[in-house]
């Protein structure tokens, strides 16, 4: 993914099979992009994983914050005050260029708001149908998939299945007694899930820092404007629902979505979809301290499974990179 422009021009990208390659260079290892300035800089100094995984516990806990803010505003209208504060504030913060873009770059960051505003409308809506766990559990189906697809490598899809595994032990072993619209939407948000890891990454190539994320975030609030005011009316004004619906979008869009962003300038798609398996596990945990549910063995079984899954995934990049940047034994 492209840096900043303060950054080196040799920064690295990543192909649609999920590998690294490098722009500008040719038979040499990717060097570290350079961290941007300013916020970016101190948030990269965690690592990509640490990115991911930071990531995942604020969109969980901002998930379960969300799940109390149902009867005040409707699940459209908790999207609608999600994506709408999330965007002013990204707004202002990176104040984005809007010269100087190509008609590519604007079609990506087009697709990508599209993504993310029917990501974020197609799980809250499976959210209001169907436990916070069970529609987190359906919805990293889409990651998943995503990895096995994208990675050339075998054991890439061995993690995947185990975590694939996890998730379903998750879920009871099975999802019969769900309502099975909400499983539609759970489903259909992995979906966009998978579609938004794509955009995210081609995005941050074509746009420097977080520019391209505050602009795909205005073009989402914009799409669902018109369906969170037809769905909640007047009730989108009530002060408390408002300073509700700006909690769950700073924890829930603006640093995840932020956090996710400059992971994937580092860490291959295939990686980073699979890590995603670790969401059950952290809306779980959330789930059990905000909104009360409690885990079974079962399911403590399954976390152990997604989570040794995501270790190895993680645990098999950071071997393949070593391998890359070891020096070729003399002649």
């Amino acid at each position: 993914m492209t840096t900043a422009s303060s950054t080196s021009s040799t920064s690295s990208t990543f192909s649609a099979s999920g590998t690294s390659s490098t722009s500008g260079t040719s038979g040499t290892a990717t060097p570290a992009p350079a961290a941007p300035v300013g916020a970016p800089r101190r948030f990269g100094s965690l690592g990509p994983v640490g990115l991911v995984l930071a990531g995942g516990i604020s969109v969980q806990f901002g998930g379960a914050l969300a799940v109390t803010l149902m009867p005040r505003a409707g699940a459209l209208g908790v999207v609608t005050l999600r994506l709408l504060a999330a965007a002013i504030v990204l707004l202002v913060v990176c104040r984005p260029r809007l010269r100087g873009h190509s008609r590519a770059d604007w079609g990506t960051v087009l697709a990508f708001g599209i993504a993310m505003g029917a990501m974020n409308g197609l799980f809250y809506e499976a959210v209001a149908r169907i436990p916070l766990g069970p529609a987190v559990t359906l919805e990293v189906l889409g990651p998943l998939t995503l990895s096995v697809l994208a990675s050339r490598r075998a054991i890439n899809a061995v993690w995947a299945g185990l975590a694939l595994l996890g998730v379903f032990l998750l879920g009871g072993g099975g999802f019969s007694d769900l309502d099975p619209i909400g499983v539609g939407f759970a489903l259909g948000a992995g979906a966009m899930w998978a579609v938004y890891i794509l955009f995210s990454a081609r995005t941050g190539r074509r746009f420097p820092q977080a520019d391209g994320l505050a602009l795909a975030m205005a073009v989402a609030a914009l799409l669902f404007l018109p369906l969170g005011i037809a769905s909640a009316g007047t009730r989108l004004l009530n002060p408390t629902t408002v300073a509700l619906g700006s909690a769950v979008a700073l924890l829930s869009s603006v640093l995840p979505y932020t956090l996710e962003l400059l992971a994937l300038r580092r860490l291959p798609a295939s990686t980073f979809a699979i890590l995603m398996s670790l969401e059950p596990a952290i809306a779980a945990t959330a789930g059990f301290l905000i909104l009360g549910q409690s885990l079974s063995w079962t399911e403590a079984a399954a976390i152990t499974l997604v989570i040794a899954a995501s270790i190895g995934a993680v645990r098999t990049q950071v071997g393949r990179g070593r391998a890359r940047v070891e020096p070729a034994p003399e002649a």
